[in-house]
Parts: structure tokens; sequence; C-alpha cells
């Protein structure tokens, strides 16, 4: 089979790796289309292609910290690259090896025994946990559906986590409430401690043989665990050995401080004696509403707010949360540090002010939950998840939340209710520098360059490109030549908002200045010039021979700049040499030949001759044109007076006559 797929390998992952699309192995993809793929080189076929979404960009640290690593337990990516999808379409991919002969824990169907459950799953599990954080790497995929082996009795290993944003497949039951309460792609790169969790609900999936809380949506699962906590939530009524059980509740524990590290699971008698006691949230016997989701203790409370932060600012500034924790939960303290938040509110800025609401609701989530993550409008994310959240938004309503939370520099202000539990410093420095791209203007700054910015692995999203697949900055100028064979699309410039801001946060800093100017141009040829700048800039740097179809695309817009040469027999000469660089497809002798500035301070200068010339030719002219109205005048005036003179002369001669006769 190998060999026969070796014959039409088509695109190459890494120049090594074919994508056989005829092949789907869906039952190994994670949640992800998979394909198998082929190593040319040596012909073997045991490899696996995951193919990314387009707006779930892959985990690019994660690829590098980890690309033809070999690792026990994880199916770690040898590769990633561009190549086409089942219908043709240009598409990503990352190269594991196939777990050959092996099947998901989906699949595995009876209830696990202890001993299987410890031996086969566990240790296997956290020594492979152990080993990523040694890397400061997380897996964020663990689940039955994305582990697998190859029969009973043998160890578990870990399926790929490397195709999609952190933690984005994982269903809520799986994550700690605070993590699957964002946004799925805003849910960042965790820590191990929410790896051990997740490990914790698949033991207990295991165990049962059936997921809990089935039916429920993700809000309903969300909720229930912030009520009884994890613990309680998930195993409700059903029944586990002491040893299980034991281990089960140290992995859930609410505070990620408290859950055992992967390196005490592998001995699970130390596991289960490292007990932490973790006191029950107090439980109001009235709960408050707000909106479709009451609250009960201060966990329900920052979530509701959260959810619904419209109804929650008002009732943070009608008091009603105020009373509600002082009388309700008899929580004092906490109701002092919110109506503190709420006075700032007020005395700061004026009543109206909507975004003071959301920032004070944002402040409220952090204050009653530190375990919560950043909640703005509705939406909640990780700091270190905006990247994902950016890429795989879902609307106007989500980009223009992010950018405001951005804008407002809100990471900031979340940082700060929580200073025990992040670095304030580093986030608010971040947040400054992500406020600053956003704050650029023209199509090398805005959301769209904080998108790139923030996912090195995302595709530009141009229309311009027709779908073509342009992750890294080496792709850019042959998807553009490959359209540019459209003589319809040549009407606007080669480089739209996508592409600048894709240009921008790929290369150096002295792009984005040129983007601006470009957005400063008010005319077309000046805007083309800028751009036939920074594309013959890449054509050098990348050392491309030609492109002929992109060269007649910018020379088009180009070429009323050649009208400005002054001299009739230069401006032919350039014209036409213009015309062969055009058809060589070279951008930077076009760039040359147009700012040849010699050439053009000659011809400058020749003009200001000519000027001068034609000028001291109209004053001559002036001047006899002057002179010849002054002779003809004093004509004028001497022909008056003969013809006076004449008349007088006649009439005394009449005179005379008349006299003598």
């Amino acid at each position: 089979m190998a060999a026969a797929n070796l014959q039409d390998p088509g695109p190459l992952i890494a120049g090594q790796y074919a994508v056989q699309t005829a092949r789907p192995m869906p039952q190994w993809g994670g949640g992800l289309a998979c394909f198998g793929a082929t190593d040319v080189k040596s012909s073997r076929g045991d490899y696996m292609a995951l193919q990314v979404r387009p707006n779930a960009p892959p985990r690019a640290q994660a690829l590098a910290a980890l690309a033809s690593l070999p690792m026990d337990g994880v199916l770690t990516p040898l590769a990633h690259g561009p190549g086409l999808g089942p219908g043709g379409e240009p598409a990503w991919f990352v190269i594991c090896h196939a777990p050959v002969g092996a099947a998901s824990l989906a699949q595995a169907g009876a209830p696990w025994h202890e001993g299987e459950l410890l031996g086969g799953l566990l240790r296997p599990v956290a020594l492979a946990l152990e080993r990523l954080k040694g890397r400061h790497l997380t897996h964020r995929a663990i689940r039955p559906d994305n582990m697998f082996r190859s029969r009973a009795g043998e160890p578990v290993v870990l399926g790929c986590a490397w195709a999609a944003p952190a933690a984005s497949l994982q269903p809520a039951i799986f994550e700690p409430p605070y993590v699957a309460m964002c946004l799925p792609g805003g849910r960042g790169e965790g820590s191990i401690a929410d790896d051990v969790y997740a490990l914790g609900v698949t033991l207990l999936v295991l165990a049962t043989g059936r997921a809990p809380m089935a039916g429920m949506d993700d809000a309903a699962v969300i909720r229930r665990k912030l009520e009884l906590g994890s613990f309680a939530a998930l195993v409700g009524d059903d029944r586990l050995s002491p040893v299980i059980s034991d281990l089960i509740r140290g992995m859930l524990a609410e505070d990620p401080d408290h859950r055992p590290p992967p390196v005490l699971l592998a001995d699970p008698a130390a596991a289960r004696a490292r007990r932490v006691a973790a006191r029950p949230a107090p439980r109001a016997p009235r709960p408050l509403a707000i909106g479709q989701a009451p609250a009960i203790n201060l966990r329900t409370l920052a979530f509701a707010l959260a959810r619904e932060p419209v109804e929650g600012a008002r009732q943070l500034r009608s008091g009603s949360v105020d009373r509600w924790l002082r009388r309700g939960l008899g929580d004092s303290t906490t109701a002092a540090y919110v109506d503190e938040l709420v006075r700032a509110r007020v005395a700061d800025f004026p009543a109206d002010d909507e975004q003071a609401d959301v920032l004070m609701t944002a402040r409220a989530v952090a204050l009653l939950d530190p375990l919560a993550p950043l909640a703005w409008r509705g939406k909640a994310i990780w700091p270190d998840g905006l990247g994902g959240a950016l890429a795989g938004s879902d609307g106007a309503d989500t980009d223009a939340a992010l950018s405001e939370l951005v804008a407002a520099e809100a990471v900031a202000s979340w940082a700060s209710m929580r200073p025990e539990r992040c670095d304030p410093m580093m986030l608010r420095a971040e947040a400054h520098q992500q406020r600053q791209l956003l704050r650029t203007r023209g199509p090398g700054g805005g959301l769209a360059r904080l998108r790139y910015v923030l996912n090195p692995l995302l595709a530009c999203r141009s229309p311009l490109l027709q779908g073509r697949m342009v992750v890294r900055l080496a792709d850019l100028l042959p998807a553009l030549e490959a359209v540019a064979v459209r003589t319809e699309i040549r009407i606007g410039l080669p480089i739209d908002a996508e592409v600048g801001a894709f240009l921008a946060a790929r290369s150096d800093t002295h792009v984005a200045g040129e983007l601006a100017k470009m957005a400063e141009a008010r005319q077309l040829p000046q805007a083309g010039m800028i751009a036939l700048h920074l594309l013959a800039w890449l054509q050098d740097r990348q050392r491309i021979a030609a492109l002929p179809n992109l060269a007649a695309w910018i020379g088009g817009l180009a070429e009323p700049l050649l009208e400005t040469w002054h001299n009739r027999p230069r401006r032919a000469w350039i014209c036409e040499m213009f015309a062969q660089r055009v058809k060589a497809g070279h951008l930077p002798a076009m760039l040359e030949l147009l700012e040849d500035r010699a050439a053009r301070e000659r011809d400058g200068e020749q003009a200001k001759d000519a000027a001068r010339l034609v000028a001291a030719i109209d004053a001559e002219l002036g001047q006899l044109e002057t002179a010849v109205s002054a002779r003809a005048a004093k004509a004028r005036t001497v022909g008056h007076e003969l013809v006076l003179g004449v008349g007088m002369t006649g009439l005394t001669l009449g005179l005379v006559v008349v006299l003598l006769t």
C-alpha cells in the first residue's frame, strides 16, 4: 500500500511526508480530520496527518519545541506544513506517528478494573506529562477519544494535541470550570495542573464506563461544578474504590495548586496520601438571580456576572450584590471590596459610561473568584488565549468585545485584582504592547495585525489570495503571483488590509512604516509605488527569480508615474525599459528604474533649464511686443500731425486762391 501511495505523493510536508487523503483515519484525529501519511524517503506508511482547521491555528510553541523529538507516551509532531485537503483545497497538516493497531479509549466499553487504571493509564500518562512539564509544555487534550492503546494491559499513549489551540476541542466535563467557561480558542496553554484535572476526569470515565453529566449543556456543567465542586458534581452517586476515589478527589481539586503533580501521580500510593483539606464554599440560603444565572456562592456569583454583564453591572450599582453578600453569605469583607469597586466607578466615570460598567464587572469577577478568567462583555479568555480567541472569532460581536478588551488594557486591570496568581507587571507590559498594535493605523495595524502577531501559524485571510494557504512569509509572493494571472483582479493594490497586517506581523519593523505611508497616500500611483517598494524588498530578500504576473499588476498601477518624466526621448526610453523589466518579472529592477535619483535630478534640472529658456524667450517676445506697440502709437501720432499739416496747408492755399480770384 505504501508503494502505491508513493506513485503520486502530491505536495510534500517538509519535503518528506505525503498526505494520503484517500486514507481517512477519523478514529485517530481526536476531533480533527485525520489521514494516513507516508514518508517518501523511507517508504514507511505508519504516519498520520491531522488537518488544521482554518480558524484554529496549531500551537506554534509546542510544534517548535517538540519537532522530530520522540517522547514516550505521547504522539509528538514530526513536521507540519501546507498540502491539499480531501477536496483538493489548500490545507495545513501536522504529521505524527500513527498509533498503528491501537484504538482510542472511547471504544473501551466496559469499566476498567483498578489495576488497569493505575498501571495502564495513570502511571504512563503521568510520566508523559512530567516529560512535557520538563519542556515547559502542556498537553491540553487529554480525554478518552484522544488516548490510545493496542490491547488490554498495554500502557496508554496520549494522542496529538498540537494541531489546534490548546484545549479548544475539550468538552466542558474534562476542563476545570474556569477554563471551560472561556471561548474555545481562548483557553490558553494553561498549566500541567489542568492536564492533571483532565486525567482525573478520564480516570473517572474509565472507572465507571460512562461519561458523567451526559446530556447537560456546557453552561449547566460549569454551573454544577461551581455549585457543588468538581468532585461532587462529576462523581455524583457513583461508587468508586477507595484508592481511585482518593486519587480522583485530589486530581479534581478546585485550586490547581492543590492537585498532585505528575511526578507524584506516577506513584499512586504517594499521591493518594497527599491530601489537601479544602473547605466547602459557603452557600447562601436564597440565590441571587442575575439574568438566567442564579448565584448561591461566590464562584457562581462570579460566573453569573461574567455571563450576564449588563444585568450584573446594574445589580452591582444598585447595591443588590452588596446586600446579598452581607445578608445572604455573611461575607462583609468581600462586600466591602465590591462596594469599593462600585464607588470608584461612580466617582470616576459618568453614569451612562457603558465601558466603565464593563470594566467594573470584569474586576468584580476577578475579585469574587481569583481562579476565574478575564470576563468581558459575556466573553471569557485567559490572557495567553487572546490570539486563539481572535483567530476563532465567531463574528463581529466577538471581534468588537476583544478589540475593546485590548483597547482598555483590561488584562492589566484583571491582573491587578489577583496579583498572587499571576505576574501583573508582565501582563501589564503585554497589554500595553497589544494596545499599541491595535492603535496602529493603516493596513499594517489594527485587530488584524494583532491577530497575526499572536498566531504565528495563522494563514492570511485576505480575499485577494482566493483561498491559497499563506502561513509563512515565503508563501506570500508565490500566492500573489498565482492570483495575478487574472487581469480583472489588478484593479486595486496587491496589498489590502489583511495582506498588510500579515506582512507587518511576519517582517521587521520598517515594513510597518512603509504601510503607514501607504495609508496616507491619497492617490493610487503613490500608494502603488509604496507597494512596489515592499514587494520588491520581499522579492530581493527571498531571492525569487521572476514574478511576471505580479510585476504586470504593480506595473499597471505605477504607469502614470512614467508620464512625470519631462524629457520626451528619455521618457520613451524609460517606458520601453520599464515594459521589459515588467515582462522579466523583476520588481527591484522596476523600482530602480522608477527611482533613479540621478536621472530624476538631471531630468528636473533640464526641465528647469527649459523653463528658464522659455521664460527668457517669453520676456523677449514681451519686450518686442511692447516696442512695436510704442512705435505704432508714435506712428499714429506723426500721421495725425502730418495729415493735419497737409490739411491746413490745403486750406490755406484754398483761401489764397479765393482771395486772388
